[in-house]
């Protein structure tokens, strides 16, 4: 049995998922900030070490594109699942919310692996200052 919803249940989601959007946004602003320093850097003294972190910078952009576009994807799909429980259109409606929750999972998962991968650059740099680096 599908549990029953009203057209609250996916106004629910809404705060969270702008709230989500805002902080992908903000990671996504300072990734490409950090690109342009490194890039910057790399120009006028070609490094192994930056070579690797922008390569990881390169996965982590897809990556943020990904959470946001799922993301967007859920809470698009959460308007939709209210308009369907609006019309009366309850089994759509479920149906909907299903997918715009299953949608956010995806978005929350690819922004646990871009935070492993955030990690991984932070390690790569604490490498080099162990190892006396001065770049």
């Amino acid at each position: 049995m599908i549990p029953e919803i009203t057209l609250t249940t996916p106004a629910l989601l809404f705060p969270a998922v702008s709230l989500l959007l805002v902080a992908y946004n903000n990671r996504f602003n300072a990734l490409t900030s950090r690109i342009r320093s490194m890039s910057a850097s790399y120009k006028t003294l070609p490094d192994t070490l930056l070579m690797e972190q922008m390569q990881t910078l390169r996965k982590r952009v897809c990556l943020i594109r990904n959470m946001q576009g799922f993301g967007v994807g859920g809470l698009f799909m959460c308007v939709m699942s209210m308009f369907a429980l609006f019309a009366q259109l309850l089994f759509v409606g479920k149906l909907i919310f299903a997918v715009s929750l299953i949608m956010m999972l995806l978005s929350l998962a690819y922004s646990f692996y871009e935070v492993l991968l955030s990690v991984h650059a932070l390690n790569l740099e604490l490498n080099a200052l162990e190892k006396g680096d001065d770049r």
